[in-house]
């Protein structure tokens, strides 16, 4: 019985300790240049985040920032009758536009320098 107490007190010491390490949006949005400026994350046309190289929060920074994307660019294609294809069209243009020289944007389906 002590055994059992022991190994569930680990599991659950590991499973709190892993949602304690679990990044939030607030913490995605303040890592985002860094991850963008390693080359880590950057523009894709469809309006989205793309994992460039694999880094330490580059999922969590893309999944994270393109679930709020998503819902932002749902809300402006629902307010404004359109279709969630062009809203997401119209934004990649934008983030594309807008990526500094020396950072990554995925065009034709690679990644290349902006």
């Amino acid at each position: 019985m002590r055994a059992l107490t022991r190994n569930t007190l680990l599991l659950l010491t590991l499973l709190f300790s892993g949602s304690l390490l679990a990044m939030d949006l607030s913490q995605a949005m303040t890592a985002l240049p860094a991850a963008k400026a390693a080359g880590q994350v950057g523009e894709q046309v469809d309006g989205y985040l793309g994992v460039v190289r694999p880094g330490t929060e580059a999922e969590s920074i893309t999944r994270l920032i393109n679930q709020a994307r998503r819902a932002e660019y749902q809300r402006l294609a629902t307010e404004n009758r359109i279709n969630l294809g062009d809203v997401e069209a119209m934004a990649g243009k934008k983030a594309i536009e807008r990526t500094p020289a020396g950072q990554y944007i995925r065009l034709n389906g690679g990644w290349t320098r902006k």
